[in-house]
């Protein structure tokens, strides 16, 4: 069963995307900010991670996917840097910044974004491309 890591503070986003994807038979874990998730990470082991952008702080989401892609080799997350991370975003709609994943990808490297609000099969079609 593959495994699946939110990141996000929206708690009915969160369970949206559960209900979503443990439908379909992927697990699912969570964590409310970027230092639990972090955490969780290590934990969990999971197969993808789902990651809000603004959580904490406006840049939370950007920091975490800085720390799991970081070249540091004694980064402890460095067993992770592959990981496939999905960034979720109303950044767009609340700050007119629009991202894209081939453009920003030196900046930001996250694997794809998607846009809130989400739709379930818009969510199932991204992740299933990345892990299956």
């Amino acid at each position: 069963m593959k495994k699946i890591l939110i990141i996000d503070d929206d708690t009915d986003m969160v369970e949206a995307m559960r209900i979503a994807l443990e439908a379909v038979g992927y697990k699912v874990s969570s964590a409310p900010n970027g230092t639990q998730g972090l955490k969780t990470l290590l934990e969990f082991a999971p197969d993808l991670v789902i990651l809000d952008v603004m959580m904490d702080t406006d840049t939370e989401g950007f920091n975490v996917a800085w720390a799991i892609r970081s070249d540091d080799e004694s980064s402890a997350y460095k067993n992770f840097k592959s990981i496939p991370i999905l960034m979720v975003t109303s950044v767009s709609s609340e700050k007119k910044m629009k991202f894209d994943p081939k453009k920003d990808q030196e900046f930001l490297p996250v694997n794809d974004f998607i846009e809130k609000p989400i739709r379930p099969q818009q969510l199932l079609q991204k992740v299933s491309q990345y892990i299956g």
